[in-house]
């Protein structure tokens, strides 16, 4: 039992703290090297967050999918044809706001149920499935409109994406250039991809789904002889994503406060390597939402560490990325070797 315990720690957490601890080293290291940019104010670290709200939501919903073995890449479409539904309905349709969030997350519900019937009953291979939805997401978000549309005229909508919520007691506060004291802040998008992380952590932690999309993930006819239906927890994986990436497309809106064709390009990328950084195993059974959390901040501190340098080309944060990505998955590729020998 004791054996047992010590490889569930090693395969499960030990990824988690590397991540954690990577994070830490990054974040310190962006403090010493650029402490005279204003890297170590707390506002920095809090803008992160702010830019980063919308791919926190949807990385949270693709780590539900991958813990069941699966994938989905039609997230930052999605979040694209989100973002031009509230745009469009909004400045040339005349809807209020409150109905239009609303609508995109039914569209998101809709959006998954279809992916997942298909991926779940009829057993086309995911990646298939989600490619098309993928495209289709893309094509109807130029069909709603071909141009950028701004919003401007929705007083619900522009009061939510400009609510500060400063530091209590003035915490991290700082005087700029002119001799004007600023407090940091976070904006409401961060308050609901905070709760997005801490209601999958719970749920995957505490509640009888959440254990399925690990059963199910780590070995499927297990899963079906412990008396699972796996169609049906695969199917609610799918519709989860997305339905957590209609809630990423709202953040992402109040953030840019537009709708365009190319919106969200390559964001379904960045949620599967942040949840890959995070310590979500690619062949599922494996993960923890509080990983992908921290898989998308490095990814963020990467870019702000390229936009502090100023000298550097954006490029470089992919290619930081990118070799990050291949650490992570030579490392996970390393457990499962060293779990399947033990099993042995």
């Amino acid at each position: 039992m004791n054996q047992n315990k010590k490889l569930k720690i090693n395969s499960n957490n030990l990824l988690l703290v590397i991540t954690i601890a990577l994070f830490v080293v990054m974040y310190i290291a962006g403090c010493i090297v650029y402490a005279d940019k204003g890297f170590t104010r707390l506002q920095t670290f809090l803008n992160i967050l702010i830019n980063n709200a919308g791919l926190i939501c949807i990385a949270s919903g693709m780590t539900c999918v991958m813990l069941t073995g699966g994938i989905d890449i039609s997230v930052g479409s999605v979040v694209a044809m989100d973002c031009m539904i509230i745009a469009v309905g909004i400045e040339r349709w005349g809807w209020s706001s409150p109905v239009l969030m609303i609508l995109v997350l039914a569209v998101g519900i809709v959006f998954g149920l279809v992916q997942g019937y298909c991926i779940s009953y009829l057993k086309i291979q995911p990646f298939i499935v989600t490619m098309a939805g993928m495209f289709f997401a893309r094509g109807m978000t130029a069909v709603i409109c071909t141009e950028q549309v701004s919003i401007t005229s929705d007083p619900v909508f522009t009061t939510l994406s400009s609510f500060k919520i400063e530091m209590p007691f003035g915490i991290g506060s700082y005087v700029n250039k002119k001799g004007i004291p600023q407090i940091p802040y976070i904006r409401a998008s961060v308050i609901v991809a905070l709760l997005v992380v801490l209601v999958i952590f719970l749920m995957l932690r505490y509640t009888r789904f959440g254990r399925s999309l690990y059963a199910v993930g780590g070995n499927q006819q297990s899963a079906t002889l412990m008396g699972l239906d796996v169609k049906k927890v695969t199917l609610k994986a799918y519709i989860l994503s997305s339905f957590l990436a209609s809630i990423g497309g709202i953040c992402y809106c109040l953030n840019t406060m537009s709708g365009t064709t190319t919106q969200a390009a390559g964001l379904e990328m960045d949620a599967i390597s942040s949840a890959v950084i995070g310590g979500t195993l690619l062949t599922g059974g494996v993960g923890n939402v509080v990983g992908s959390l921290f898989g998308v901040m490095i990814n963020g501190t990467i870019s702000t560490l390229v936009k502090t340098n100023g000298k550097l080309i954006s490029s470089w944060a992919n290619i930081v990325t990118a070799i990050l990505l291949c650490f992570f998955i030579v490392l996970q590729a390393v457990f499962v070797k060293i779990k399947e020998r033990k099993k042995a």
